[in-house]
């Protein structure tokens, strides 16, 4: 057993930028980085963007510099998982037997794929894509080109992936049990955008019907949608989503709903213990509400908080969301959220693909994505936070400033 002041859990985004903040906050002490990928610290975004499209190199979307660790005395267990989390004692167990006590904690644990609940599904050579090493194994198996693509779920894991793979020339064909790709995350409306976009770019989209089993002959994997339609595979990827890593905070008795929920310093139920990034459920005090976010920015940010706090700086973390995605030539940022809307309204052509679109409750702008059309996210975030009643006509009117509805 060993000591350290302070015990980060996850070697993603949220946990490097947490390590960061504390030093930079003055945080001194022991500093240990838990890692279960024996890879440094990496971004995920290019997972499914440019590393495997192949443009990018897993050395440039390191979280810090690989000198960076050992210039600021953080610890790094690399290849090590955590097994056991006990708030009395204040311990945490490893996999390889080892125990560290801490004054202070943070799960950055992140989360895993959804298994595809399906016969068959268990036997199935199927893809998923959360870590580097799964991104590596797809890319090469999507990189040959003219190969039979079925990817399972329209969401933008999904759908990133189909870009990658038709930039492959290879056959593509997305299931989506929905009727509309995206329809959770931007409305039915505008989630026909993309699925316009990918069929002009070749994709094989079929809507309304989920996967019900999936079939073994030989080399070929057959996914056999709930219409009874059979789709041969060379390839099967898998997005169906993500399941939040609660069990050690569950396990310890922490408070947990979706996600560990922590207020709005990002600390949990334990006054010693905090969680940040897709693991966490945190207090928004702008929108005055907890939100679950699995976006890169708010690891980003969420971690970086976390470690300010956990420093012993005051802290209240109330990033509007915001999340990005790149497909074909269709580059997208998107900010707020849209669980509540009564409009959505247009500045631009979304048959052009260069638009920003708005979503209006009660006249208000609460989400915004601007779509080929840069430059604007702090002006649409502007917009978010001060709950203004706007004008429709300016706000669509391209020649209008968005400050100027302010």
């Amino acid at each position: 057993m060993s000591d350290a002041a302070y015990v980060v859990v996850g070697g993603g985004l949220a946990g490097a930028k947490a390590v960061e903040a504390i030093r930079e906050a003055g945080g001194h002490g022991r500093l240990v980085l838990v890692c279960g990928e024996t890879e440094l610290p990496y971004e995920r975004p290019p997972l499914s963007k440019e590393y495997l499209k192949g443009d990018k190199p897993a050395s440039e979307f390191r979280a810090l510099d690989a000198d960076w660790y050992a210039k600021h005395d953080v610890e790094l267990m690399s290849g090590v998982s955590a097994t056991k989390l006990n708030t009395g004692d204040r311990s945490l167990q490893l996999a390889d037997g080892s125990t560290l006590t801490y004054g202070q904690l943070l799960l950055a644990t992140g989360a895993e794929p959804t298994p595809l609940p399906v016969a068959g599904a268990d036997e199935a050579p199927l893809h998923y894509l959360r870590t580097l090493g799964d991104a590596s194994a797809l890319r090469d198996q999507l990189s040959p080109g003219g190969r039979r693509v079925v990817i399972v779920g329209a969401g933008w894991i999904g759908l990133e992936v189909a870009a990658a793979a038709r930039g492959y020339d290879n056959q593509v064909t997305v299931i989506e049990a929905a009727d509309t790709p995206l329809s959770r995350a931007l409305g039915s409306e505008v989630g026909e955008f993309f699925a316009r976009v990918h069929r002009e770019e070749g994709v094989d989209l079929r809507t309304g019907h989920g996967v019900a089993s999936i079939e073994r002959q030989g080399a070929t994997t057959i996914v056999v949608d709930q219409s009874g339609a059979r789709h041969e595979a060379d390839v099967v990827v898998v997005g169906a989503g993500i399941r939040p890593s609660v069990e050690l905070a569950r396990d310890s008795g922490l408070t947990v709903n979706t996600g560990i929920v922590v207020d709005a310093s990002l600390r949990t139920s334990d006054p010693h213990v905090w969680a940040a990034g897709d693991v966490a459920e945190a207090y928004h005090p702008y929108l005055g509400r907890h939100l679950h976010v699995e976006h890169w920015s708010f690891a980003l940010n969420s971690g970086a908080a976390a470690g300010r706090s956990m420093a012993g700086d005051e802290v209240s973390f109330d990033r509007i969301p915001y999340f990005f995605t790149d497909q074909y030539d269709v580059g997208m940022e998107f900010c707020g959220t849209t669980d509540s809307f009564d409009q959505v309204v247009y500045r631009g052509d979304p048959a052009g693909r260069e638009f920003i679109a708005f979503w209006l409750s009660a006249g208000s702008v609460v989400a915004g994505m601007n779509v080929n059309v840069w430059d604007v996210t702090d002006a649409i975030q502007a917009l978010i936070r001060s709950s203004a009643t706007v004008d429709v006509q300016r706000l669509t009117d391209p020649e209008t400033p968005l400050l100027d509805l302010l």
